[in-house]
């Protein structure tokens, strides 16, 4: 996927350039120390590279552009931040977008067969009503709880008007950018922006759609 506003690979971003307030609380210790290892390495990635592991993250170009631009971060909670900040900011085409890119619902090939149905006609509904994919983030939950929590949520949400299930939207995709990010950033050096940026989509996406 090309980036629709191209920069300079390397382009760069003054030190010292204003990061969004309301970062939450770094993690501590060895946590802390690794996260700015790799958040040091993600910093100096080139600029497409960097922007292309974004979209891993939100499949918004201006999302994912502005993220790559607004480097460096200083630490993990500015970076979360910044994520929110921009997501808060996408018009309703960047978040059609993001919806595009996100995958297929999906299960592991050992569930049910009346699991893969309920949950294929319960996207199937949603997407009829809105229009658009259904995502949600299930950090929150194990793997085993995820099919039926997204069951349960897509039975609420399918009784919300279009404006409210818009709002609700853009919430869980900026919720599924954290996520994503947090797994991208803690990848670490050795995998590199492709790695990283795998490592998001997989586990990441999955989750959003319930495996």
């Amino acid at each position: 996927m090309q980036p629709r506003h191209p920069a300079p690979a390397d382009a760069p971003v003054p030190d010292g350039a204003p990061v969004p307030r309301g970062a939450q609380a770094a993690p501590a210790d060895g946590a802390q120390a690794d996260h700015a290892v790799a958040l040091a390495h993600f910093n100096s990635l080139p600029f497409a590279a960097a922007e292309a592991a974004f979209l891993e993250c939100c499949g918004s170009l201006r999302w994912a552009h502005r993220m790559a631009a607004h480097r460096p971060y200083p630490d993990l909670g500015a970076l979360l931040a910044a994520s929110d900040e921009a997501g808060y900011d996408l018009a309703p085409g960047d978040i059609a977008e993001a919806l595009a890119a996100e995958p297929a619902p999906c299960l592991h090939h050992d569930a049910p067969r009346a699991a893969h149905l309920a949950l294929r006609a319960a996207h199937a509904a949603y997407e009829s009503r809105f229009g658009h994919t259904f995502v949600i983030c299930l950090d929150a939950y194990a793997p085993a709880q995820r099919v039926d929590q997204v069951l349960a949520a897509i039975r609420v949400r399918m009784e919300h008007d279009v404006d409210e299930e818009r709002a609700v939207t853009a919430e869980e995709l900026r919720r599924l950018a954290r996520s994503r990010i947090v797994e991208l950033v803690t990848a670490g050096p050795g995998q590199g922006a492709a790695g990283g940026a795998r490592a998001a989509s997989g586990s990441g996406r999955e989750r959003a759609r319930g495996a």
